[in-house]
């Protein structure tokens, strides 16, 4: 459980920025450039890689180099970590609300 967390804490670091969740978004399209990606950022290319490596480290994304050309892929096996963490909360809270429902409209619930 343990190795789960430092993941899912890993996933959760890395989308917690605005830049790097658009770049998540983006990928979803399909992979492209770093400098592709990099255009549509209001920062130096130096400054965007630092978000890039952020994402490769924590098995967001990957890359590849061809020649000068560097090219992302998300992974999205990766964000099949966050989905399952996020259905296991949502299904915690359902039965909590569906107990709550119960509790507060069954008489019986009400009686020791």
């Amino acid at each position: 459980m343990a190795h789960y967390s430092a993941q899912l804490d890993g996933v959760f670091v890395a989308l917690a920025d605005p830049t790097r969740r658009a770049v998540v978004r983006r990928l979803g399209h399909g992979p492209t450039s770093v400098g592709d990606l990099a255009r549509g950022f209001p920062m130096t290319l130096p400054s965007f890689m630092k978000h890039v490596r952020t994402l490769e480290a924590n098995g967001l994304i990957h890359t590849t180099k061809s020649g000068r050309v560097r090219t992302c892929v998300l992974n999205r096996d990766r964000l099949t970590l966050l989905h399952d963490w996020l259905e296991e909360q949502r299904r915690l809270w359902q039965d909590h609300t569906d107990r709550l429902e119960r509790f507060v409209t069954d008489p019986q619930e009400n009686t020791p």
